[in-house]
């Protein structure tokens, strides 16, 4: 499988660069020598610290400009892009968070709709090669039919986070039409690993954990019918989104709108996830760890079962995502440990 390879003379504007998926294709840009304008507003949804560290991780590269800046700002973006120019945009800034949305939906009207409206406004005025923007397995709502195919039906959404990822691949798909801007959407699957975000349960588990207090797994306790995830490693995440960088999709010498998954197209259940997870901790510690756990009834917006099928970004770029929970996320125990200073045998 032939796929462009990514041009260093290029300028790739990441928008979230802060953020968990945005700070690892950020570094993994810049050290194929490409230059890349970082924006992101530093929010505090989560431990602000996390993003400081990442951006500390960024700024040893002269190629790398950081701007602290939101999206929702149309004049921002405006002048980002009249100043940098950028040649191919990756847009992962969002409000991110399921259930979130039911606490605050304002937030993500304002990134995720106003947001994601001023990114396409500023690449339909200053033409770009390719824009790529993040999108969520969340659309697919409570589908039951598996593996969740590009195709299917994603008109039930069921939570607000999800509605306004599905409203970003219908404005992205308007915009490329009218406007001849190839795009490409990205339907991510439960990304996890080293510098993640506090808010998702494995972290969440693993705080709780050295607090001494015990996890709730929104399950009901039912075994049979587990929750199942896809979850996605980081770098796996990266290398396809590399992989479709330098890729936009011409169809008969049409601009297009493309989407994919970007999952591991191989579900776990939750509770052999959160067994991994100890059994990485054990290790890492050298002493037996077992989470206390309490089951709780399943939260609104929640899905039973996320599971991608990656055959389409297979074909188009010849990549699969294959780090297997195991060594995953050993990788997050040990990053986990050396950051917070868990050193104890």
């Amino acid at each position: 499988m032939q796929y462009n390879l990514l041009d260093s003379d290029k300028t790739y504007l990441v928008t979230g660069a802060a953020g968990f998926i945005g700070y690892y294709l950020s570094k993994k840009l810049l050290s194929q020598g490409c230059k890349v304008i970082g924006i992101d507003n530093l929010n505090d949804y989560y431990d602000v610290n996390l993003k400081h560290e990442r951006l500390k991780q960024l700024t040893p590269f002269n190629d790398f400009t950081f701007i602290k800046g939101d999206i929702s700002d149309k004049q921002q973006i405006e002048n980002l892009f009249k100043e940098h120019k950028p040649n191919i945009v990756i847009n992962l800034a969002a409000q991110a968070g399921v259930r979130y949305s039911i606490e605050n939906p304002d937030v993500y009207i304002q990134s995720n709709i106003i947001g994601f409206y001023n990114i396409l406004e500023a690449c339909r005025f200053h033409p770009v090669e390719h824009l790529l923007y993040a999108s969520s397995s969340s659309i697919y709502g409570a589908n039951k039919k598996v593996p969740f195919e590009e195709t299917d039906f994603v008109d039930n959404p069921v939570s607000l986070y999800a509605s306004t990822k599905k409203s970003n691949e219908l404005m992205a798909h308007t915009y490329s039409h009218l406007y001849q801007i190839p795009a490409t959407g990205l339907r991510f699957f439960t990304v996890y690993g080293p510098l993640g975000r506090p808010d998702m349960a494995y972290f969440g588990f693993t705080n709780k954990f050295f607090e001494g207090e015990e996890i709730k797994i929104f399950n009901n306790g039912n075994f049979e019918n587990d929750l199942y995830r896809d979850f996605t490693y980081v770098d796996d995440i990266v290398e396809g989104i590399e992989r479709l960088l330098s890729n936009p999709f011409n169809e008969a010498g049409q601009v297009s709108h493309r989407i994919f998954n970007i999952g591991n197209s191989n579900p776990e259940k939750l509770m052999v996830f959160i067994e991994t997870l100890e059994k990485c901790l054990s290790k890492t510690l050298g002493k037996q760890v077992e989470f206390r756990k309490k089951f709780e009834p399943i939260k609104p917006g929640d899905v039973p079962a996320t599971f991608a099928s990656t055959v389409l970004l297979e074909k188009a770029v010849g990549f699969k995502p294959k780090t297997s929970i195991e060594e995953g996320l050993q990788q997050f125990v040990d990053w986990y440990c050396k950051y917070y200073q868990v050193t104890e045998k």
